[in-house]
């Protein structure tokens, strides 16, 4: 990287590791649906992936079955401007649900109040998700009570 150019860490790893994808709060963030940028980014891989080089750099890695891997996956700007691929809205929710006792209460709350307000919402995409992910159950819970 040359002296003058501008630090972009999303598009440094996702050049780095083309196989992640941005997820959990990070992804929140790609999609403005979060209050703050992620103090650390996350990613998901594909289960049996090597993960030392992304979390010696302080990144945290989830992985996931092969054959769900690639549900939503999608394209935006990184905030520098550089294309980097987050899961969608559906996916990302899914996602925080499944790992909800590793994610703070208030940002999971703070992410499905903010998709639930979403004009591209696609509430029938996000619980085929939550069936994939075992999820369903309480993404509906969610949903009763904030629709």
């Amino acid at each position: 990287m040359s002296q003058d150019a501008w630090d972009d860490g999303m598009y440094v790893i996702q050049v780095r590791y083309p196989d992640a994808v941005f997820s959990h709060k990070t992804a929140l963030y790609l999609l403005n649906l979060a209050e703050r940028e992620p103090a650390q980014y996350a990613v998901t891989l594909k289960a049996g992936t090597n993960t030392t080089g992304l979390m010696k750099n302080g990144v945290k890695v989830y992985k996931v079955k092969t054959e769900l891997f690639d549900e939503g996956v999608i394209d935006v700007n990184s905030p520098s401007g550089h294309t980097v691929r987050p899961y969608n809205a559906e996916r990302t929710i899914c996602d925080l649900i499944r790992s909800r006792r590793n994610i703070e209460i208030q940002d999971l709350q703070t992410a499905v109040k903010e998709y639930v307000h979403l004009k591209e919402k696609n509430i029938p995409l996000l619980m085929r998700y939550a069936k994939s992910f075992s999820v369903e159950k309480i993404i509906r819970q969610y949903l009763e009570v904030l629709l």
